[in-house]
Order: structure tokens, then C-alpha cells, then sequence
């Protein structure tokens, strides 16, 4: 189980300023309504904390279009809700990027080539199950995620969405729990550049090379893509750039994201 507590609540509690602009071909009239200021979770999804923004633009767009599904951009790159914000964050502009994050809002023209409908809160909660489940497949064989009741899954989905640190690390403890000299049965991680999310490298990947002997960030980056080495890219996670030398292990129970995913953010140098 992590046992850093100070880490977990330091990265529980990171945050991001974002300034939210309604899209201009969007006004109904002449009218440009204010910019919304909004200090973001990191490793919440933005369906859960944009109501207020979409109380505040929706008077302003045009009326067919008030109905709308609300969708975000940043930079012409349509913003994947099922990503957690700061994954978004990261891999759209790296750790070294301005603030506060200048996201454009809209009503029209939803992208669905690119974008999944999120029509309710349910949606996003049966996402962040569904990958609980799977990396409790990777980590555990399914074994602890099955186990637990009803009340503590909707009590994960409770601590997450209503921000309560304490609520839900009371529960996904027992999703950390592993034997100390071998680890979880494999690491779940996700690789993403760029607006290049959920990369095609998710090879399974073990903790331990053998008792005693454990693997590193470099070894998973050099597993994945063996042409690259430190001088050639950058990864970050959860806001900051580790030392390839930092075990997996160790990432996984602390750095992980409450979908319980090892989010990897990677740029080229």
C-alpha cells in the first residue's frame, strides 16, 4: 500500500488556473460576455467541474444552439473529456507552459469524429469504474476490485467527484496493496503525446525484474521506445518530470491518477 501519505495529499491537491473564453462566432449579439476563472483539480474530469462555466456562457450563445451539448478546444484541439485535466494539461503543453490554461467553450458544431458525448455525470462516473476495474486486472487480477462492496466503489466516485481526499483514499488504500518484494502483478500506465492521447505502446510491463530488483521509469521508456533516451525526451507526470531512475512501483502507488492509471505525458526535446 503507498505509504507516503504527504505525497498523496500534495498530489491530491494540485491544482491549475484555467480562463475560459466563449468561442466569438458563437455570440448571439455584440455582447462579449467575461472571461470565467476557474482553479481546477488536476486529477478530476472536466464534465464535473464546468457547470458554472456553462451557467455563465449559455445566455450568451445563440439559442438553437443553448440545448447544445458544451464542448472545450484549446488551441483548435478538441479537449477529450475521459482524460483527467491535468493529463490533458501535460501532454497539450508541457510543465513549462504559461497560465493560467486558455480553453475556449462552444455549443456548435460538435466534433463527434473526435469527441465522446457526455450527456450526464453518470457517463463520466461509469468511465472512471470501468478503469478502476481494468487496472485492478493489470495490478491484482481483478482480485480486489470484485471483492469490494457497492458502498465502496460509490465511495471512490464520491471522494473523487466531490473533491474529498480522505474519503476516497480511505478506500482505493486496499487497490495499493501488494506484496512489498514483488510489487502488483503488472503496472497500469498510459503513454500520451501531444493531442496523441492513449498511445498504442501498452505492453504489459511487471514492477520487478526479479525479488529485489526493481525496474525504473527509464526501463519502461526504454521498453516502450528504445530509440529514445533522456537527452531526447521528456516525460512528465502529474506535473512534474521524475528521474528516470525513480522506481515503478513506487509511481504507480503515488503518482498514479484516481483511475488508479500511471498517466505518462511525453515530449520530444
Amino acid at each position: 500500500m503507498a505509504s507516503d501519505r504527504e505525497v498523496l495529499r500534495q498530489v491530491w491537491e494540485g491544482k491549475l488556473p484555467v480562463c475560459f473564453s466563449l468561442a466569438e462566432e458563437e455570440l448571439q449579439d455584440l455582447q462579449t460576455p467575461d472571461p470565467f476563472y476557474l482553479m481546477v483539480p488536476r486529477l478530476t474530469y472536466f464534465p464535473l467541474v464546468t457547470d458554472k462555466v456553462k451557467r455563465h456562457f449559455i445566455k450568451h450563445a445563440h439559442p438553437e444552439k443553448q440545448e447544445a451539448e458544451m464542448w472545450l478546444d484549446y488551441n483548435g484541439t478538441p479537449l477529450k473529456w475521459q482524460y483527467p485535466i491535468g493529463v490533458l494539461f501535460d501532454s497539450l503543453l508541457g510543465a513549462d507552459a504559461t497560465l493560467p490554461w486558455n480553453i475556449t467553450v462552444r455549443f456548435d458544431r460538435f466534433p463527434e469524429k473526435e469527441l465522446l458525448k457526455c450527456p450526464s455525470r453518470d457517463v463520466v462516473e461509469s468511465h472512471f469504474m470501468s478503469c478502476i476495474k481494468e487496472a485492478d486486472v493489470l495490478k491484482h487480477r481483478t482480485h480486489v476490485a470484485t471483492a469490494m462492496q457497492k458502498k465502496e466503489h460509490y465511495q471512490l466516485w464520491q471522494g473523487l467527484q466531490n473533491d474529498k481526499f480522505d474519503q476516497f483514499w480511505s478506500i482505493n488504500k486496499k487497490l495499493m496493496e501488494c506484496n512489498r518484494n514483488e510489487g502488483f502483478k503488472h503496472i497500469p500506465y498510459r503513454c500520451h503525446k501531444g493531442d496523441q492521447f492513449s498511445l498504442p505502446l501498452q505492453r504489459l510491463v511487471k514492477p520487478f525484474e526479479e525479488p529485489d530488483c526493481q525496474k525504473t521509469l527509464g526501463d519502461l521508456i526504454h521498453f516502450l521506445l528504445p530509440s529514445d533516451d533522456e537527452k531526447s525526451l521528456k516525460v512528465i507526470i502529474q506535473g512534474v518530470e521524475p528521474s528516470w531512475d525513480t522506481p515503478l512501483q513506487w509511481l504507480s502507488e503515488h503518482l498514479s491518477h484516481p483511475d488508479n492509471f500511471l498517466h505518462l505525458s511525453l515530449h520530444s526535446i
